[in-house]
């Protein structure tokens, strides 16, 4: 099974005529979508069920995990304690996990998450928090995947059956992280792909270089080599995930639609598409 998907479900002109129902438009085109708010803040329950009213029962999300669990910043702004914080982030997304529409929680960690005993203690403490819920880890820091920590740190990655989010986007100096196209649990794979803005993802001399870094339009043969990826991931999981994540100029949908034909698939279970009558 292959599934794609963007992140957010705004900002996707291509595909939402109707912008006073987003969500609703973005469900009829693609099965899974990646929850961005939620890194910055934790969802009302009352916001979560309106999310889940407005898409097919087959639709899952893939939320980011909340900003002060992958340590982005500290608890104590909000929460007596990390467990706290973890506690409340869980229980936000309850309705979803009794319905079945999350994908996995995806833990993207900070530059500075480096590949030292303290971050591979946290996350042991990661996985008491989440027990058996499914996590996707997205690791920033490249030590994670250098010659002397690559395969301990896949092996840990199987150990507590999580996700290897394997990433995309362009090789810079001293802040990328290589693509590591391997399958560490047999259920999910998640493929991410940011672009390949070589000189945004330098960030000199640019104001905002998070937009900059997504501003990518990925080729026809660009999206036959991730295809071809996909194809050989499938080969070890139950399902492929592809997350688009190159929308500063909006080329993320346009992109997705390509790579879904290219691999000559039919998504089933989406809501109806919306018709922009007026």
């Amino acid at each position: 099974m292959i599934s794609i998907g963007l992140t957010g479900w705004s900002d996707h002109p291509l595909i939402q005529q109707n912008q006073t129902k987003k969500l609703v438009a973005y469900a009829g085109h693609f099965p899974v979508v990646e929850v961005d708010t939620s890194f910055y803040a934790i969802p009302k329950k009352e916001t979560i069920l309106n999310w889940i009213e407005q898409t097919a029962p087959a639709f899952q999300f893939f939320p980011k995990a909340y900003s002060v669990l992958t340590l982005h910043k500290s608890y104590k702004e909000a929460f007596n304690s990390l467990d706290e914080a973890f506690d409340v982030y869980k229980d936000a997304f309850r309705p979803m996990l009794e319905q079945n529409k999350i994908k996995a929680f995806l833990f993207q960690f900070p530059p500075y998450f480096d590949c030292v005993k303290k971050h591979v203690t946290y996350l042991r403490y990661i996985k008491e928090r989440m027990g058996d819920l499914p996590v996707a880890v997205e690791f920033r820091q490249p030590s994670w995947f250098n010659e002397t920590n690559k395969a301990n740190t896949l092996a840990f990655l199987k150990k507590q059956n999580w996700t290897n989010v394997i990433v995309d986007q362009p090789q810079t100096p001293n802040n990328s992280v290589p693509k590591v196209p391997v399958v560490t649990t047999g259920t999910l794979s998640v493929l991410r792909l940011h672009g390949r803005n070589y000189e945004g993802w330098l960030g000199k001399n640019v104001d905002d270089w998070r937009a900059e870094r997504t501003l990518y339009d990925y080729s026809s043969e660009e999206l036959q080599e991730l295809a071809d990826i996909v194809s050989r991931l499938q080969k070890e999981a139950e399902e492929v995930s592809v997350i688009f994540n190159n929308n500063s100029g909006s080329h993320a949908a346009k992109n997705a639609k390509e790579l879904q034909s290219i691999l000559g698939i039919d998504f089933t279970g989406l809501g109806p598409k919306q018709l922009d009558l007026f």
